[in-house]
């Protein structure tokens, strides 16, 4: 007798599903994917317009559950059953996460209840609310501008990111998603929702309970403790590329909610960038960009031990380095590419190498502090002296110039509108370099036409026999390796 009632409460639940979706018409739908701690992945066409209890209902009988069993997870929220689609800010294939709800285990939920974590966020959890995007006071707000009243900051309570998209390849706006630090997995509820960028960008601030998978993860390097949350930030303007999906987040550009001017051209843009001085300067896109590139092509990006190559505040402040570098790629691809290849050289040079002097090459080379002879290797082969960057040589290295005294006292002068017209050709320059490799003995430049690797020098009283590969005295060793190259 239980059987048949079994049966036909299975089949009443599937015709009442079935009624309330035929009544629902889909007229601008989301296509979403579920997830499931069991590893299934569903896809359901969702109307904006729907609750998250419409959703359970469609979701229950796939899992074999009651709708009352399952709970929706998104954004490091469990949302609550009036909470409507459009509400949490999806895209077309974002990720929703539905699990079923079940009792937590005592050792954890003792912990989270007493020395864990304080009592409004141990039980912050349990109670399902809003989405993140919607309970977040928006983080570029100081706290006490958070408490200024209503005013002030509750006009721009909803809070706006911006991101640099690989794919976009350009500024965007972004969504912020959170996941367990230990699985990777987005069922992941926090105790709070973060206050600050240090709360976002920085690791271990925020616990949280994963139910990614059947077993919920714990911290086993702190007894046992609820893991931490893991931040990080989407692109909202192209389709979700699941959860690996990345852009990086520029914490330094915010919205001109305060309607603050340009330190540089005095205009009241939308969408500014605030230098973490203690003035916190202003400057449009524009302004940054044009100071990126002037700073650029004069070579004053700042090496900085803790961040790298990067700018301070150009009205300069103390303590007002961008620690993000991601702010750089707001430049187009030539210049971005420039400024990590200027990034590359300083870091080499940082470390005590130096960057092979050969026109077309600058390949960074670390070579022990006492060597001489540098070979560009894996670069153009170039053989050259670590002390004076010309060809490799026997003995001292020449002057730079043949008076080291002060340039005035030269009797010589010279006519600047002359001296533009008499330079010599700067590419036969270089085209000597590139094709010539000085004799190590005298220096004269000399260039090889075929045969072997023996070179002689014909210049008058010199006559130094030597290796076009190694750039030293002609050997037997180069005889036998590589004579005829």
């Amino acid at each position: 007798m239980s059987f048949m009632l079994n049966i036909l409460k299975a089949f009443f639940n599937k015709m009442l599903e079935l009624l309330l979706f035929g009544r629902r018409s889909i007229t601008n739908s989301l296509n979403i994917y579920v997830k499931t701690n069991t590893g299934r992945t569903l896809s359901v066409n969702l109307e904006p317009k729907w609750d998250i209890k419409n959703v359970k209902e469609i979701l229950a009988p796939q899992l074999g559950l009651q709708p009352y069993e399952v709970k929706i997870i998104f954004a490091g929220k469990e949302l609550s059953d009036a909470t409507t689609i459009e509400e949490c800010d999806l895209g077309q294939q974002s990720i929703l996460h539905a699990v079923q709800v079940r009792a937590r285990p005592a050792k954890q939920r003792k912990k989270s209840m007493h020395s864990m974590v304080p009592e409004e966020e141990a039980t912050s959890e349990e109670v399902p609310s809003k989405p993140l995007c919607e309970t977040l006071l928006d983080v570029q707000f100081q706290n006490e501008e958070k408490v200024q009243g209503p005013e002030t900051v509750r006009e721009h309570e909803r809070v706006h990111f911006f991101v640099h998209c690989s794919q976009c390849n350009k500024l965007c706006k972004g969504k912020l998603r959170v996941r367990c630090s230990l699985c990777k997995g987005g069922a992941f509820t926090v105790h709070r929702d973060p206050e600050c960028w240090d709360d976002v960008l920085k690791c271990r601030r925020i616990r949280g309970h994963c139910e990614s998978y059947e077993i919920a993860c714990v911290d086993n390097k702190n007894d046992g403790d609820p893991p931490f949350a893991e931040f990080y930030f989407k692109c909202a303007e192209h389709v979700s590329g699941g959860e690996k999906d990345f852009a990086a987040p520029l914490n330094l550009v915010k919205m001109n909610t305060k309607g603050v001017p340009c330190l540089a051209c005095t205009d009241i843009s939308e969408i500014v960038l605030v230098f973490p001085c203690a003035s916190k300067h202003v400057t449009c896109l524009d302004c940054f960009l044009q100071y990126c590139r002037s700073r650029l092509l004069e070579r004053q990006f700042m090496p900085h031990p803790d961040v790298g190559y990067t700018l301070s505040c150009p009205a300069g402040c103390e303590n007002s380095f961008i620690e993000e570098i991601h702010h750089f790629k707001l430049l187009i691809r030539e210049e971005y590419d420039r400024y990590q290849h200027f990034a590359t050289e300083e870091y080499v040079l940082q470390a005590g190498g130096v960057l092979c002097p050969q026109p077309g090459c600058g390949m960074g080379l670390l070579v022990d502090p006492d060597c001489k002879k540098v070979t560009c290797q894996n670069g153009c082969g170039y053989v050259f002296c670590r002390n004076c960057l010309q060809g490799y040589h026997l003995g001292d290295c020449l002057p730079d110039s043949v008076n080291d005294g002060d340039p005035s006292s030269c009797e010589y002068s010279v006519d600047p509108n002359r001296a533009a017209e008499a330079r010599w050709d700067e590419a036969s320059n270089v085209a000597i370099k590139v094709l010539t490799k000085p004799c190590p003995k005298c220096r004269t430049a000399t260039e090889r036409d075929g045969g072997c690797m023996h070179m002689v020098c014909t210049r008058s009283g010199c006559g130094f026999e030597w290796c076009w590969i190694c750039q030293t005295e002609w050997t037997r060793d180069c005889m036998g390796a590589h004579w005829f190259g």
